[in-house]
């Protein structure tokens, strides 16, 4: 069976963790979907200024999580300010806690997860500036390039790429965890 993956992102998601997750999967072999708030192009931040634009492919009103095997939450600041107060984006991303599924948030990308209430109980990390945010929701946060709780994977930052595409294609492939929850 082919696998299908969702990443959710809108204008201002830091570029890096976009097209190296997504080249990775499309590499081995995943069909990859760009859902965003928004249809036609959204822009990525690359560093210090805007970056490229690129193609949506679903909005989030034409998506379920039924449809895909897993989830990818890029980071960049303004990217997850938006997304986390979209009560659709939320929904999607509960649901693929809620069927098991793996999801992967890197950088500032589980802020998404806070609002959507996924994040108690569960060891991860992130950014660090959004540390004591992660911990307030009832996250134990851990410094480490990579962290995987029950298919659900995290990292720091831009130079956790390598470690975060491994773990994140690992995760796709074995599936469903039951342990995976919302």
């Amino acid at each position: 069976m082919n696998k299908r993956i969702a990443i959710l992102a809108t204008d201002g998601f830091e570029e890096s963790e976009f097209t190296s997750p997504k080249e990775a999967m499309e590499k081995e072999g995943f069909d990859v979907d760009i859902v965003s708030l928004k249809a036609g192009k959204i822009k990525s931040w690359d560093g210090d200024n805007w970056g490229k634009e690129f193609d949506v492919d679903k909005t989030i009103d034409q998506v379920s999580a039924k449809q895909y095997n897993a989830l990818v939450l890029p980071g960049g600041v303004i990217n997850p300010d938006h997304l986390r107060t979209n009560e659709d984006a939320l929904v999607f991303v509960r649901d693929f806690f809620k069927q098991s599924k793996p999801v992967a948030a890197i950088c500032h990308g589980p802020q998404t997860l806070i609002n959507a209430e996924v994040v108690k109980g569960r060891t991860m990390t992130s950014f660090p500036s959004i540390k004591k945010d992660l911990e307030n929701a009832g996250a134990l946060w851990v410094d480490k390039e990579v962290v995987v709780d029950e298919a659900f994977v995290t990292s720091r930052n831009p130079n956790d790429l390598p470690a975060f595409n491994d773990k994140l294609i690992e995760e796709i492939k074995e599936g469903k965890h039951e342990l995976q929850h919302a």
